[in-house]
């Protein structure tokens, strides 16, 4: 069959900073991308503000360079997929890997195959892809390069890898120095026979397969990513099968439901580094970007008119983590951070707080997120979003309060499913390294959780690696106290690992909240008599209303205190001189926290300016009688 030996198509796959992005940076550098005079940027490819942000990868993006081999020949374009290290952004991955032909496994020198690198490495040799092993950052110092290499060759095996999958090329590199070489350097050093990444771009000429396609077949384009422009509209970014697409062509649009309808192309445009470039023609093997369809989505098919031929639709991992999201129902909706003050009433004009707005807003999200799902619920305000872990769901809530929405978000659950008659619950595959002083206390906190330690190794540098395998509910909550409990040493991280029988009951919170029990604002006077009973959230001058969470008891049940009391002033001079006492500074929860704290009968309110945690019910009264009624059993 005819083949294109002038593209290749391949993806960097790896665990959460391990350097997929920084080592992108280098190959467009080095491929000539760059004018000697533009300013670049660390991470080009991280180009939204969360990504640059949180130093992770959330989107799956594509970029080309143009390689121009050392022997003179023709140039060659290699378009390459950055994909999210994150399971819990599993459908980047997934949809990233739909468009190339092989894969670049990136591992840590120093930490090795950690889980995000088996869930990335499963996905690519369930497709069956030839894979290439590269250990970046071989110049850390505490880097054990031949151990990580067995490792990975124990991964290969662990995932049944086929003969030919488990024969691959490794590459040594440094991502951040821009430096490869097949030649394996002593621990904690920059290879040291390269100055380049040649080594790395001959490997992917030589392993990366060139697309093959069939002269006679009619035309297959697959939608594997969406974008939105001003001018343009809808983006899809589709990978050529079969056949060509010209820009003014009239093709078939596959969609979802096997409807067919013949749509022109207005533009068709390639990406060269990290812009995209009017275009003519795109050949089979070519990842391209066409506009000219108004609603398309991802998984669909641009076919032949005369012989339309739909390809598989992009299949996903179930989801296994739950939460509502609500228009806000708070008494301080559309009042701005202080909820007080002038510039109150011209924050209320650009607030997105109607039920409308919000579900709007997710249905866009649905277009181009191939792993979240949107169920309606009783309430015709409110919406319950599953997805495929807690980060993503956070970052989706983040993403929106940018925009300008106020929402309220419930408590993360897990997504159950009935198998033979029985509850079955997501779990979790956790590993944990930690140093040997404080492996007692995450022992202590799995067990909690249910965890099932299956495997332990000490690397002798004084660190511990454990592997637990955990329901998904008991890790709700667990990394701000596995990171008290370390004392922020700890590293740990999760793959979804199945569904296993329902666990029982879990107490991960054992401490109670402390709930304002009037509206007002916070005064230090009040808050010096409260600091003993626990840890508060809010800061002098912070407006608080009935039902607000203030802090967290130090006890286990919930207890109602005034916030806002403030001294008295009386015409009479005490006796004894005033005490001066300091107020503790308060604990500041992020929006993460903030959703990991809750419990089942508390929810947070996300604004633009402020994450609060409130009481479901707020009024007092009625959250007594409630209790009173559980209680009796009524």
């Amino acid at each position: 069959m005819p083949t294109r030996h002038d593209i290749r198509n391949v993806a960097i796959v790896a665990h959460v900073d391990h350097g997929k992005t920084t080592i992108v940076d280098a190959m467009l550098k080095q491929a000539g991308a760059f004018a000697a005079h533009q300013h670049l940027d660390d991470r080009m490819m991280d180009s939204n503000d969360l990504e640059r942000e949180k130093g992770i990868t959330i989107l799956a993006k594509n970029t080309a360079v143009k390689y121009h081999p050392k022997d003179g020949g023709a140039p060659i374009t290699i378009n390459i997929i950055d994909t999210p290290g994150h399971a819990d952004f599993g459908g980047e991955v997934e949809r990233g890997l739909s468009m190339v032909d092989a894969v670049v496994l990136l591992v840590d020198a120093s930490e090795g195959p950690l889980p995000q690198t088996r869930f990335v490495l499963r996905k690519a040799l369930q497709a069956k892809m030839p894979v290439i092993l590269c250990i970046n950052k071989t110049d850390r110092p505490d880097s054990r390069i031949d151990e990580v290499v067995n490792e990975t060759y124990d991964l290969f095996l662990d995932l049944d890898a086929d003969e030919e999958q488990i024969e691959f090329p490794i590459v040594y590199a440094c991502g951040r120095d821009g430096v490869a070489s097949l030649t394996k350097p002593e621990d904690g050093t920059v290879p040291a026979d390269s100055d380049s990444l040649e080594p790395f771009f001959s490997t992917i000429l030589d392993h990366v397969p060139a697309p093959v396609y069939d002269e006679e077949a009619p035309l297959q384009a697959h939608v594997t990513n969406l974008d939105a422009d001003n001018f343009l509209g809808r983006i899809a970014l589709v990978r050529v099968e079969q056949g060509e697409l010209r820009k003014g062509q009239t093709v078939a649009w596959i969609k979802r439901d096997g409807t067919i309808s013949n749509v022109r192309i207005t533009e068709l445009m390639m990406t060269e580094a990290l812009t995209r470039k009017p275009a003519e023609v795109a050949g089979p093997g070519d990842i391209c970007a066409v506009a000219g369809f108004p609603d398309i989505m991802i998984g669909e098919t641009l076919a032949d008119p005369e012989n339309p031929i739909a390809l598989p639709l992009i299949s996903v991992d179930e989801p296994a983590i739950s939460m509502t999201i609500g228009t806000n129902t708070s008494p301080m909706v559309g009042r701005g951070g202080s909820g007080k003050g002038a510039d109150a009433k011209s924050a209320v004009k650009d607030r997105k707080v109607t039920a409308r707005q919000v579900k709007d807003r997710l249905d866009r999200e649905l277009v181009g997120n191939v792993s979240l799902r949107v169920l309606e619920t009783e309430r015709p305000d409110a919406w319950e979003v599953q997805g495929r872990g807690e980060l993503a769901l956070a970052i989706l809530v983040e993403q929106m309060r940018r925009e300008g929405f106020e929402l309220t978000i419930g408590k993360p659950q897990v997504v159950t499913q009935e198998i033979n008659g029985k509850v079955h619950e997501p779990v979790e595959r956790m590993t944990v390294d930690v140093p040997e002083e404080h492996m007692g206390a995450v022992t202590q906190l799995m067990g909690v959780r249910k965890g099932r330690m299956d495997n332990m190794s000490n690397h002798g540098s004084g660190w511990v690696r454990m592997e637990f395998v955990v329901p998904s509910r008991g890790l709700i909550g667990f990394r701000t106290e596995f990171l008290t409990g370390t004392r922020g040493t700890g590293i740990a991280h999760s793959i979804h690992e199945g569904l296993e029988p329902w666990f029982g009951p879990l107490v991960t919170r054992n401490n109670g909240s402390l709930v304002a029990d009037r509206s007002g604002s916070v005064t230090p006077f009040a808050m010096i008599n409260l600091q003993e009973r626990g840890v508060l959230f809010t800061e002098p001058g912070t407006e608080v209303y009935e039902g607000m969470i203030v802090g967290e008891n130090s006890r286990a049940d919930d207890m109602d205190v005034n916030i806002t009391k403030e001294k008295k002033l009386t015409n009479m001079r005490a006796a004894s001189a005033d005490n001066t006492e300091n107020v503790v500074p308060p604990r500041r929860l992020s929006l993460e926290q903030s959703l990991e704290f809750c419990r089942d009968d508390e929810c947070v309110e996300v604004t633009p300016e402020a994450v609060r945690i409130r009481k479901v019910v707020l009024d007092q009264k009625d959250r007594s009688r409630t209790a009173s009624r559980a209680k009796s059993g009524k």
